[in-house]
């Protein structure tokens, strides 16, 4: 089975991944163009990139993740577990609904994400650009203002570019670069992400319960 790993210090790092959810939340929220979106467009859009965004967040904020391998427990140690606190025993071949740790190449890959963000030196314009482009997906199935959304994108991408000309003159390849910095964070499970930051500190938690909570508290 794959190597498992877990945060060193998951209360840390979990604290310092809810005010960044937080942050990136209220970001989202002072866009005008999403503010002119109906209720249920901004959720999906929220509850589709809230991962993607978060990462762009703990990147911009340099959030570092130290990680130790952990085992995940086996069947006969579950088994006894569950008797030593008066629980059914899980059935054999039943798959199990305990936490589910990340495995070693999972968290490798947001690692790498973060050290690419890192190594470009990303400005905060930049970031807002690449948020932005993440955010405005018109692709999303159940949408209803498709065609205003991949606008907002293309808006995203141009600004970006034009950023990217403007400052960095004399560096061709930048431009293409951020763009990998997205591709990146394609490869990477909200799933994941979820289970990483969030289920150490909150238990098995359902982010879109709690994000149509935050977006509805106008943080």
């Amino acid at each position: 089975s794959p190597r498992r790993v877990a945060l060193r210090s998951p209360q840390v790092a979990c604290k310092a991944a809810s005010a960044v959810l937080v942050k990136t939340l209220r970001f989202v929220q002072n866009v005008p163009c999403f503010q002119e979106l109906p209720l249920e467009e901004q959720l999906l859009l929220v509850r589709s990139c809230w991962a993607p965004l978060l990462l762009l967040g703990l990147a911009q904020e340099r959030v570092h993740l130290e990680t130790v391998e952990s085992a995940e427990p086996s069947m006969l140690q579950r088994i006894l577990t569950a008797r030593q606190h008066g629980e059914r025993p899980p059935a054999p071949g039943r798959p199990h609904h305990g936490p589910h740790l990340p495995s070693a190449g999972e968290i490798q890959a947001i690692k790498g994400f973060l050290a690419k963000c890192w190594s470009l030196d990303i400005s905060t314009k930049e970031y807002a650009y690449l948020k932005g482009t993440v955010l405005f997906n018109p692709d999303l199935p159940g949408l209803q203002c498709t065609q205003y959304i991949e606008g907002l994108q293309r808006e995203a991408q141009q600004a970006l570019n034009e950023h990217v000309r403007l400052i960095h003159r004399g560096d061709e390849a930048r431009f293409a670069k951020l763009n990998v910095v997205l591709s990146l964070l394609r490869s990477i499970n909200a799933n994941v992400v979820a289970e990483l930051f969030f289920r150490p500190i909150i238990g098995a938690v359902n982010m879109d319960d709690m994000l149509l909570e935050m977006l509805c508290a106008k943080l």
